[in-house]
């Protein structure tokens, strides 16, 4: 087996982090403690929402979200078939039924314009997932939801940072869900999620959800969950907040720096690099690659990790095909995308020399290719 030399990813954990870890634990309480309600204030105020309530897992905020705006049982929740199956278990979890609208291959994202063809009379919810960093089309989102008195709640749970029209992934429909889980952009070390939202009554709803029902110390007025952020892992969510904005630049720097490498090979199409009103924050660099599973055994046999998010979309992974006969052919862009879709390592501590390397070997997977082609 090859040694990996450079990782798809590469957590961030320092002195500081373990420092607060362990202040944490001598002297706050476990579960709910001081920590826990500072990170939900801190991440409120990044995101520019009033509220933020920690959860978790981000499958849990993004399940209370939808039971926090009403959804029940037989009511559809609408979202993309490029995810991770979190984002449609949610709204099984929430009581509803999930159903896709197919996405735009030029940002990875939901269409909107297959979210007005998708919607149907017990569509109750939208959930459009920021995909790798790269924020939905949430304007036009928003205006379909409007006019239908449709609820969104973003998953935003691959874009902490990342902006739209210079508001705050998250921040833009009526609730956002991130995941602190330790690959993302920024973690908790271990499971965690939060939900943010302008909403009071929203706002209240989750908190009570993720805590029992609980309304009071004595007192429980809904069925809810036991689904509390410990304190330890606020107190080091804190910590890597504060990084968080230093390390979306390196990873944007990352991603120009690969931009530049890679795009004059012609079989390969790269990742969306934002507009004036978008700024990615590159969870993933993902490609697309004709002869993806061939290029990814070749960079690995070059100690080189590779990722597929994801080898099968949601509609086709066995138990949404048995519980609601989806096909192939269903959802064509989606389905065309997850064939070709390539992750290349991408993490704030990626060198520029490791980034040239894989660009290399990158080149040197695609010469051979090009002169047969040519020939």
């Amino acid at each position: 087996m090859v040694a990996m030399k450079i990782p798809l990813a590469k957590p961030i954990f320092n002195e500081e982090m373990r420092k607060a870890a362990i202040d944490a634990l001598e002297n706050e309480k476990f579960v709910m403690g001081e920590s826990v309600y500072k990170f939900e204030e801190e991440f409120a105020k990044y995101c520019g929402t009033g509220y933020a309530i920690s959860t978790s897992s981000g499958t849990h905020a993004l399940q209370f979200s939808l039971m926090a705006v009403g959804v029940k049982p037989s009511d559809e929740v609408l979202t993309t078939p490029v995810s991770f199956i979190a984002t449609a278990n949610a709204a099984l979890h929430a009581g509803g039924i999930p159903r896709f609208a197919d996405i735009d291959r030029r940002t990875y994202t939901i269409d909107p314009q297959q979210i007005e063809k998708s919607i149907g009379a017990k569509t109750r919810a939208i959930i459009p997932v920021h995909i790798y960093g790269y924020p939905a089309e949430m304007e036009s989102i928003m205006d379909i939801a409007g006019h239908r008195k449709i609820k969104v709640i973003e998953d935003a749970c691959q874009a902490h940072g990342a902006t739209y029209k210079r508001k705050k992934a998250g921040s833009l429909g009526d609730v956002g869900c991130f995941s602190f889980y330790p690959s993302k952009n920024m973690t908790v070390c271990g499971d965690g999620g939060m939900a943010v939202t302008n909403d009071d009554k929203i706002a209240s709803t989750i908190a009570k959800l993720r805590d029992c029902g609980r309304v009071s110390h004595y007192e429980y007025d809904i069925v809810g969950f036991t689904s509390r952020l410990n304190t330890v892992s606020a107190a080091i969510g804190r910590v890597q907040l504060r990084g968080l904005d230093e390390w979306n630049d390196k990873r944007r720097r990352n991603a120009k720096l690969y931009d530049q490498l890679l795009s004059d090979i012609r079989d390969i199409g790269l990742p969306p690099r934002g507009e004036s009103h978008i700024k990615p924050v590159y969870h993933l660099y993902v490609l697309r690659a004709e002869n993806r599973d061939a290029l990814k055994k070749w960079l690995e046999q070059n100690g080189v990790q590779c990722g597929i998010h994801y080898l099968l979309p949601i509609h086709l992974q066995p138990i949404y095909q048995k519980m609601f006969e989806y096909h192939k052919g269903d959802f064509p862009k989606t389905e065309s995308f997850c064939k070709e879709a390539l992750s290349l390592p991408m993490y704030p501590d990626l060198t520029e020399p490791d980034i040239r390397f894989v660009s290399e070997k990158i080149h040197e997977y695609a010469r051979p290719r090009s002169s047969d082609c040519s020939s």
